[in-house]
């Protein structure tokens, strides 16, 4: 096959690799190249349809080659894009405060030797709470921070919704589902009163995440090896793929809810509390006709205060159904990033990539779109806790990693799914 290439994976695998700038222009141009001639190739399946009835087998099996290199570029282009952009722990120290560097010093010790004596002094003259009495310790403050950039770079629903800081173990929000009473009077005109608004009172309870990496003695006794920089890396896809798979789906029970779990009804129907839905009209695919059409209902089922702001999220294999299809103009409504590391698009809007998302199927709500930034809140609590464990695992030390993280739809106004079914 002709015309695209896989882009080179660089020769160098290590963990502290960081891709150069030509790594990612020659992934991107090899992810444009492969795509024209996806584009050419689908035209030709539409010609062939519209000629004999039915497409040649053979440019069916030929797209669906181009299909799987597409996602696999696209795959490469995202990790290398991400290894660029994580930040590095290593260098920071000449910036750090001599208090944090202190507290830094003394939790190195504790990973490496396990020896938790400076820690506890520490925390007893600050008056901390940095060592529980089943043990372990809180990571030092900057550490946690990277944390949370790694996985707002990692997991995709926490990088494109709201986010909350909380110190107790629930987040309380109310809102205003009827929204508050106003008008226009001059400077002496009587005002009538105005209606009290109907309060609802949303809970984020934050949820322990846990990963637990483990160690040779070996890597704890090599004084190069920046443990705060390993800590974050072992941890980083471990509770990424945790947290998207709860942000999607999860049913809140020791997790967060995920914005899928809740009540789903028609739009025509909707109320404060649920999901409005377009359905498509065809049980487990879009309209044979102008299957487009589905797509910009949904567009428009959205208010424009949340419209200017949203975006599509889906997996995969949606996006892969998504890329074949034309408007009613004879244009493809997906189109790729128009810059490295940027999102693809379908009818203008950005789309983010959510492997957690159901595929298309009966029934399915395969596909959602709103302004998630206002519409889905994820919650971390302070503090992300190591316990380290020498024994359960001989001869490899355990750290056991823990962090709260809670979620859910705070706006049920700011998200529409699309139904793929009759009605």
């Amino acid at each position: 096959m002709t015309g695209f290439a896989t882009p080179r994976a660089p020769e160098n695998k290590a963990a502290d690799y960081v891709p150069t700038s030509g790594d990612v222009v020659e992934a991107y141009d090899a992810f444009l190249r492969s795509f024209e001639t996806y584009r050419e190739t689908n035209d030709e399946r539409l010609a062939e349809i519209e000629n004999r009835i039915s497409g040649d087998p053979l440019t069916e099996e030929k797209l669906a080659r181009i299909d799987a290199v597409l996602d696999r570029q696209k795959a490469t282009l995202d990790e290398i894009v991400l290894k660029a952009r994580r930040p590095a722990l290593g260098g920071e120290h000449e910036r750090l405060t001599l208090g944090t560097r202190e507290r830094k010093a003394a939790f190195e010790t504790y990973i490496r030797r396990g020896d938790a004596s400076a820690l506890v002094r520490l925390d007893a003259k600050a008056l901390s709470a940095g060592t529980g009495a089943d043990g372990g310790c809180t990571v030092p403050d900057e550490t946690e921070r990277e944390i949370g950039k790694r996985l707002i770079a990692a997991s995709p629903i926490r990088a494109i919704s709201g986010l909350r800081t909380i110190s107790a173990a629930t987040y309380k929000k109310p809102f205003a589902t009827t929204g508050f009473a106003s008008g226009w009077a001059g400077e002496t005109d009587a005002r009538t009163q105005t209606t009290t608004p109907t309060l609802a009172e949303l809970e984020f309870p934050a949820m322990e995440l846990y990963a637990m990496p483990a160690a040779t003695q070996t890597l704890l006794d090599d004084s190069a090896v920046d443990l705060d920089q390993w800590i974050a890396q072992e941890v980083e896809s471990a509770f990424a793929a945790q947290e998207s798979a709860a942000f999607v789906s999860g049913d809140g029970n020791k997790k967060p809810t995920g914005f899928l779990h809740g009540t789903k009804v028609a739009e025509a129907d909707w109320a404060w509390g649920s999901l409005g839905y377009i359905a498509t009209g065809v049980s487990g695919d879009f309209a044979e006709e102008a299957p487009a059409d589905e797509l910009i209902e949904l567009v428009y089922a959205l208010k424009a205060g949340y419209r200017q702001n949203a975006r599509f999220v889906l997996n995969r294999r949606t996006q892969a159904t998504l890329r074949k299809l034309k408007d009613v103009d004879g244009r493809y409504i997906w189109m790729p990033p128009t810059e490295a590391g940027g999102d693809a698009t379908l009818l203008g809007f950005p789309v983010t990539e959510a492997e957690d998302m159901p595929d298309i199927g009966a029934n399915s709500f395969a596909l959602a779109f709103g302004d998630f930034r206002r519409g889905y809140l994820v919650v971390d609590r302070l503090g992300v806790r190591v316990l380290r464990d020498p024994y359960s695992a001989k001869p490899y030390v355990l750290f056991y990693t823990t962090k709260r993280v809670g979620g859910g739809v705070q706006d049920f106004d700011a998200i529409k799914l699309l139904k793929f079914g009759v009605s």
